[in-house]
């Protein structure tokens, strides 16, 4: 049995993590009747569970479990969980490329990183992987899912997918490597500068403004507007939205966020300068895009500032804050839901895009009638106070007679990207004409 004083420090350890809110909603009393309850199971567990137990397992499962009935981005992060997030937000870590989650015990992919063995062999966002070297993954937890993808590079896993619509599992082989993370790339098509954002890590902020900086100095007075690519961008870190957004606007809101009381609100400002000096811009989102992404998106169609085309996004609009527990361990807690500048929750209903595009040259998303996962279908997700329609739900179900071309007709023209291939021609159309000089006679 445990003794009085460990008992104590137990108890004393879980009224520390509970969220305030549980302890005001019930009576003291309830509650104390309640940690009671949850020390008497503990105590039973190791003493009478059939084989030994381990005190540390048994506590952290019990954290992890008051976590997950919050929310499904609430957790707890022990030492390699809070090692592994630092790895990613820093911009490099060993494995195969992915973003992954866990749902009903299975493995989830958020989205693969660009420029990985993950994406260049075509895994995608709502990918279900399902074993890794013949070792079946449900019911794993996320730490242990990641840990068996990560491993030496060159060395090969091999995993078993199972993707909505493919008629049988597929099979991906894998070779590992040192994953650094480029969250920023640029290039120009014909007049236009095309950023590609695939993550807000640290280096996104600055290299956004230096992909900026390089397209303009390439193309000079040629130069039509911008692309800010937005699909499959998991989201990431909010200072570097904020700079992201900045670096195209010269004024006006950026994001609010919210806490639980009328007077927790914090707003952010554009403040640096549009760095591209009012020229147009066409920003893509999928429903891939969530977060840190949709702050962006949102930050620039609420401003007027960007169309924003393709599909509607994830819609995660809420705000985690990391609290140290320790050297090595933390707290994630949603603490805030964030705002667009016109007052928008994003959460559940995401971005809708200004003009709705499908990606007509990939069959599988293209197809209207794939489930498309995203927020809104996640268990114990927040709930947005404007509830998402029937009506908005039901429109990624509905063809478009607009869109009628096929990947076989698109890959004839040449177009291997239908949704880069319209921003682009749509940045020609708002691009102001040049002046048009003539001689007196």
């Amino acid at each position: 049995m445990v003794s009085p004083r460990v008992r104590l420090v137990l108890t004393a350890s879980l009224l520390a993590l509970l969220p305030a809110p549980v302890l005001q909603a019930a009576p003291e009393a309830d509650t104390n009747k309640r940690l009671d309850a949850f020390m008497d199971v503990f105590e039973r567990v190791r003493a009478d569970y059939v084989d030994k137990t381990d005190d540390k397992k048994l506590i952290d499962g019990a954290i992890n479990g008051m976590l997950a009935s919050l929310d499904p981005h609430s957790s707890y992060l022990d030492g390699r969980d809070f090692a592994n997030m630092k790895q990613v937000t820093d911009g490099e870590y060993g494995g195969l490329g992915l973003t992954v989650s866990t749902e009903e015990g299975a493995v989830k992919v958020v989205a693969p990183t660009d420029d990985t063995p993950a994406a260049r062999a075509g895994m995608k966002s709502g990918d279900f992987i399902t074993r890794i070297n013949g070792e079946l993954l449900y019911g794993t937890t996320l730490t242990e899912a990641v840990d068996k993808m990560r491993g030496a590079p060159g060395t090969i896993a091999k995993l078993t997918v199972i993707r909505e619509g493919a008629p049988k599992p597929l099979e991906f082989t894998l070779k590992r490597e040192i994953i650094q993370i480029k969250p920023v790339k640029f290039e120009v098509k014909g007049d236009v500068g095309v950023i590609r954002i695939a993550s807000f890590s640290k280096q996104t902020g600055p290299m956004t403004r230096t992909a900026i900086a390089a397209i303009d100095k390439q193309l000079g007075a040629r130069l039509a507007g911008f692309v800010v690519d937005l699909r499959s961008n998991p989201g990431g870190l909010l200072d570097q939205s904020i700079e992201v957004s900045d670096a195209f606007l010269d004024h006006g809101e950026i994001v609010s966020q919210r806490g639980r009381t009328k007077n927790d609100i914090e707003r952010y400002y554009a403040k640096g300068g549009d760095l591209t000096g009012g020229k147009p811009v066409v920003v893509l989102i999928d429903e891939g895009s969530a977060s840190a992404a949709e702050i962006v998106a949102g930050a620039l169609q609420d401003q007027r500032r960007a169309l924003v085309i393709g599909q509607r996004s994830f819609g995660k609009g809420s705000v985690q804050t990391l609290i140290p527990l320790g050297s090595d361990t933390a707290l994630r807690l949603t603490t805030a839901r964030y705002y667009t500048p016109s007052g928008r929750s994003v959460q559940e209903n995401g971005i809708e895009p200004d003009i709705t595009v499908p990606q007509l040259s990939d069959a599988n998303a293209a197809d209207a009638s794939r489930p498309r996962l995203r927020e809104a279908d996640l268990k114990r997700h927040l709930i947005n106070e404007v509830k998402a329609t029937d009506k908005l739900i039901e429109a990624d179900e509905k063809p478009d007679p607009r869109f009628a071309d096929t990947p076989e007709t698109l890959k004839k023209k040449g177009v291997t990207d239908y949704q880069l291939s319209y921003a682009l021609k749509l940045i020609e159309r708002l691009a102001p004409m040049p002046a048009v000089q003539t001689a007196a006679k």
